[in-house]
Formats: structure tokens, sequence, C-alpha cells
């Protein structure tokens, strides 16, 4: 057979949904790949009934229907404190996934370098290798995740061509702050490079940490492509719309990219979402509200069984460290890995290994989540409980 494409080589398939299907393979509690087990608001199924027989049911123009990007245009417009042009400066796109790649492929050329914080949710590396791009990681350092602000500025001299920000991080749960965002923010004006931001966690962040938009921050707007997300806003992540906002060069350029790469987002779920878009803002309080409850539930548990773990500032993902466990005999030699595949099939709960998420060869942690009810997030502390019994 004819040989397939070098780059293709050089990454995994994904290692989150490799262990979804190692979970539903035993029947495991699935804390790996994150998604809630709760409905999308009530507003947003009533209305996807009518739609099912109202429609549209036929394509849609390709960079998003213009009541859908107008509706978002108005409330991320809101939220920076600018007005959003809905037909020259934000695309809709398949999911946040389809977003940050559709905005790789537009501003990189084959060579470029773009920098990424380690841990990284694990796109980002294949997104610039497929885009014919070099990743450049920078170290998020543990336990708070700082950074040294003088290693980005090293990788903008070298002629990095941006930055992927994700904030709040996956899978950390960092909160980066409106300080470290403007020195950031000033390093890509200064070095005429692009920042680009995953947001898709922009609302769940607990107190007292407050989100802070890169392209609402004073001259970033011409500098910032924002790749963000409806799916864990609305608890939708099977319906795959995201979108793309940035100035009008850029974002003229990724509907072309857009439109040849998936055509357009399903036409009827575009309908359907902006009946959640016009929800106001007690949604989002609410929202808030309950993933703070499902964090603190899950945390005071882990601390009940004393395993160790990061406090997330926002997303709904916590790493716990499995050190401990690694140091036992009966785990000597195992990879984090190794160790999530074995939680599965002797403790019925599924995690990611942290190695997926880190440059370095970090092999200490595992990824959990908790966008689950209670209840579940109760059977999978027993699971865990059961581990630590297990093994001791």
């Amino acid at each position: 057979m004819p040989r397939i494409s070098d780059r293709v080589q050089t990454f995994t398939d994904s290692v989150i949904r490799r262990m979804t299907r190692i979970s539903d393979e035993y029947g495991a509690i699935n804390l790996s790949q994150g998604f809630p087990d709760f409905d999308p608001p009530k507003e947003i199924l009533d209305r996807l009934a009518q739609v099912a027989y109202e429609g549209p049911h036929q394509y849609s123009v390709t960079f998003g229907a213009q009541n859908l990007r107008e509706a978002i245009a108005q409330k991320q417009g809101r939220a920076i404190g600018r007005r959003i042009d809905p037909d020259h400066e934000i695309v809709i796109t398949c999911g946040g996934t389809e977003a940050m790649m559709c905005t790789m492929m537009t501003i990189c050329n084959p060579g470029d370098q773009v920098m990424v914080f380690s841990p990284f949710y694990e796109n980002y590396g294949a997104d610039a290798i497929l885009s014919g791009a070099e990743p450049i990681f920078i170290p998020l350092v543990p336990p708070e995740y700082h950074f040294d602000i003088h290693l980005v500025e090293q990788g903008f001299q070298a002629g990095a061509k941006a930055i992927i920000v994700c904030n709040p991080s996956n899978p950390c749960g960092k909160v980066f702050t409106r300080e470290e965002l403007m020195a950031i923010g000033t390093l890509a004006v200064k070095y005429d490079a692009y920042v680009v931001t995953d947001e898709v966690y922009e609302h769940l962040v607990y107190a007292p940490y407050t989100h802070t938009y890169m392209s609402g921050l004073p001259g970033m707007f011409d500098h910032t492509i924002t790749c963000n997300s409806l799916s864990k806003t609305f608890s939708i992540t099977g319906w795959r719309l995201g979108y793309v906002i940035g100035p009008s060069p850029v974002i003229e350029a990724a509907k072309k990219v857009h439109d040849f790469l998936t055509v357009g987002a399903a036409a009827p779920l575009q309908e359907a979402i902006l009946a959640g878009l016009m929800l106001g803002d007690e949604y989002y309080k609410e929202l808030q509200e309950t993933y703070t409850r499902k964090r603190d539930f899950f945390l005071k548990g882990l601390d009940r069984i004393g395993l160790k773990h990061n406090i997330p500032q926002g997303t709904y993902f916590v790493l716990v460290d499995i050190q401990e466990f690694l140091d036992l005999p009966q785990f000597q030699g195992y990879s984090d890995l190794e160790f999530c595949e074995w939680m599965i099939r002797n403790v019925g709960l599924a995690a990611v290994p942290g190695s997926s998420f880190f440059r370095e060869p970090v092999n200490r942690y595992i990824r959990l989540h908790f966008a689950r009810s209670e209840e579940v997030l109760g059977e999978a502390l027993l699971c865990l409980e059961r581990m630590t019994e297990i093994v001791s």
C-alpha cells in the first residue's frame, strides 16, 4: 500500500475518547470525557421539538445562520464591551474543536511556531501539527499553575505566530488573571502576533475568581481570536455548535477554511439553541452555583478519602495525585495510563491519565470531572474509597 502522511504518525488518537470507549466496554462510571449527565434547559428542548416539524432542515448560510450570529454577537459583545459585527467578525463552527482547527489553519503557514501552555487540552498539539505549525510548550507550574512570562517573550522573540490560552484551563482549572492576560497581550502586540483563546468554560468560574476576556482588554481585539462553544454552557456537547470571533480579515479567511472543512453546522440545531441564548443573566448565575455545589461536594469527598488533588478555579475538572499508588509494589512500572485502565477494570471508574495533557514527563496525575449528578459523584467517590482499600 502507498504510505500515509507523515504528520499522522506524530500524534496518537484522543486518549480522552479512548478512555470513554474502555469505560463503556466495562460499564464503568465515566468521569473521563467531560460531558454532563443532565438535560439542557427546558426552553431549548421545547424549541428543538418545534424545529423538528418547522425546520430549517436544509443548509443554512455556511458561516452560520444570521439570527444565531446576531445573538452570539450581542451576548459576547456585552461581555467584552465592544460591538461585534455578526457579518464580518464571527463564524459558526461544528463545535469548539472545529473552531480551534479552523483558526489554526487560517493563521498558520507550514513551519510557523505556536506557543501552548502545558498542561494543555490534548487537541492543541494535534491542531498545530495538522495545520503545519510547530508547537512550543510553556510550562504551567503546579500547584498554582503559574508561568514564567519571560518564556512567553522568548517564544515571541523566536518568531512564534501565536499563543494558545485556554481560559479557564483544561485540565488544571486555572483561571488566568487580568494581569497575566495583560502581560501576554502586551507581548502579542509588541511582536505583532495573535492570542488564540479557548473560552468554552467562560461561565464555569468559581468565587473569588472571575473570567477576563482577552479580546475585551485595551487594544487586544485585533490581536485576539476567540474560540468558543455552546456545548458546556447549555449541556449540549453532542450538538457540536461552536464559533470563532476575531478581527474581520481573520474571520473572512476563516469562513473559507470552515466552508471547505465542514460546509456548516446543523441548521435545525442552530435554530433551536437561540432559545438558550435568550435566557437572562439568572441562567448563568444558576449554572455557576450548580457547578460550585458539584465541585465542593466532590472535593470534600476526595478530602475525606485522603486523595491529594488541586483545587480548580474554573472548569469541571480536577487533577488527582496518584503517586502514592504508583509507589506501591503492585504498581511498580505502571504508567498513569496503565493505572487508569486498572481502575476501570478493578474499581469501575474511568479517569484520564494526566500524561496526555503534559509535554513534560509527568506521570503522577489523573483527571476526573464532576459534571454529574451528586448521586453519580457519590458512587464515584465510593469507587475511589474502595480503591484505597484494595491497595492498602
